[in-house]
């Protein structure tokens, strides 16, 4: 799959583009029967809130096949590889469970900002490539972006390990509400299954879930392969240290995955 010209435009001087109805039902379904088992585990890759409600489950694509599957899906590798001009490596992924009434904010950030100064990832040519796994609303706490905000480079944050159960290199209000004025505020909201693809450099952030509705989506974050990390301080399930390019697998992986699912039940 690759974008076409006017979403690559999109990009460039959005920081983001958003793609409703990229899975459909069939795919969605294989993936969502799998995430009850994977935010029930008491592992250190599931990462809960300070409630004990399960924030984000890392790395699940190595130890769960249909995830795996969505890992090396075309149509999240190929246009990773289109926007970013070359072969991609998964720096990171993680499923993020916004669980209802009890998902927690996310700060205001640029995950750059965070992988340069924990994983001193040398340049901003990496990106996250979203799926909702639940319809994603206005109530449910969506992700809120800054449109052009990549366009100022990498912004200063400081290191919040207070406000939640994980830390995280966030940017302070003043800043925030620079940006807002020129750029505005969005929220990408859709069915399960829409996909948004948006830069390492977008600032971005969500507010509690307040409501009684879960939102799930999954994060994969492609780095160029000549970009990969130079430090390995924080744990490789967060940091991969696997360099090798992804290369994507059919288009049915996972339809032909749920098919054979449904076969042996």
């Amino acid at each position: 799959m690759r974008l076409n010209d006017q979403q690559m435009a999109a990009f460039e001087s959005d920081g983001y583009v958003f793609l409703p109805g990229l899975f459909d039902a069939e795919e969605v379904g294989a993936l969502m029967g799998e995430v009850p088992g994977i935010l029930s585990q008491q592992r250190q890759e599931v990462v809960r809130e300070k409630n004990s409600a399960p924030r984000t489950a890392f790395a699940a694509h190595l130890w769960n096949e249909a995830f795996g599957l969505l890992a090396r899906h075309p149509r999240l590798i190929g246009p990773a590889m289109q926007m970013l001009g070359g072969p991609v490596y998964m720096h990171q992924f993680k499923i993020n469970a916004k669980v209802a009434f009890d998902g927690d904010v996310w700060q205001w950030h640029q995950d750059y900002g965070t992988w340069a100064e924990d994983d001193l990832m040398p340049e901003p040519k990496a990106m996250n490539l979203a799926v909702y796994l639940d319809d994603v609303t206005e109530f449910n706490g969506p992700l809120m972006l800054i449109p052009g905000s990549h366009r100022h480079g990498k912004i200063e944050a400081g290191h919040d390990t207070a406000t939640t159960s994980y830390p995280l290199w966030t940017i302070d209000n003043a800043t925030i509400d620079q940006l807002v004025a020129r750029g505005g505020i969005v929220a990408p909201k859709g069915k399960a299954g829409s996909a948004l693809f948006f830069s390492s450099l977008l600032v971005h952030g969500s507010a509690p879930n307040m409501s009684p509705w879960n939102r799930t989506a999954v994060y994969i974050s492609a780095n160029r392969v000549d970009n990969a990390i130079r430090r390995f301080k924080r744990p490789e399930w967060i940091a991969h240290r696997d360099f090798t390019p992804i290369t994507p697998l059919d288009d049915d992986c996972l339809r032909t995955y749920a098919r054979r699912k449904v076969r042996a039940a």
